[in-house]
């Protein structure tokens, strides 16, 4: 662990760059009263290796919260009319959940999920994942996908933080 200090202690902000881990290196900013926010840098910890154009790009990452957008496109499609595949809407708000719960060694155990509506290429379509409870290394996160403020996915994820790498 090291820090840096940027700025001036007397009269201005501010800044401690806190490096704990290459992943989430913590910015605090100092005020005049030396009042601190905290900010993170590289919020998302887990699935960083992960292909945004097949399982989309997070809009928002909080604590417990992930917003995630997916542009479908033709190689998505099923048939002549444009059907998406259903396993895209799925792969999307599996991400979503997985990023909501944000931790390295996060795997999906089950999923209780209902397709509502079809989804058409060419759309962009959005998740919103939400853990709605933790038990020890367990989280359900609820997830709801979108397009053009339409429900067309709905679903819980049962996900497990594991001790390591589900590889390992």
């Amino acid at each position: 662990m090291f820090k840096t200090i940027l700025g001036y202690r007397h009269f201005q902000p501010f800044l401690e760059l806190d490096f704990l881990c290459p992943e989430r290196a913590l910015i605090t900013l100092y005020n005049q009263k030396t009042l601190k926010s905290r900010l993170t840098m590289n919020e998302i910890i887990t699935h960083q290796n992960i292909n945004k154009q097949l399982c989309g790009s997070p809009l928002d990452v909080k604590e417990g919260f992930a917003r995630v957008s997916l542009k479908t496109t033709n190689e998505m499609s099923v048939d002549n009319k444009g059907l998406v595949h259903g396993g895209f809407v799925f792969g999307l708000a599996d991400y979503a959940a997985m990023i909501a719960v944000n931790d390295p060694n996060v795997v999906l155990g089950s999923a209780q999920t209902r397709f509502k509506k079809p989804v058409k290429a060419g759309h962009t379509v959005e998740a919103t994942a939400t853990i709605v409870e933790e038990d020890k290394n367990k989280r359900l996160v609820d997830v709801t996908v979108t397009c053009d403020e339409l429900e067309v996915f709905a679903g819980q994820f049962t996900c497990f933080i594991l001790d390591k790498h589900v590889l390992d």
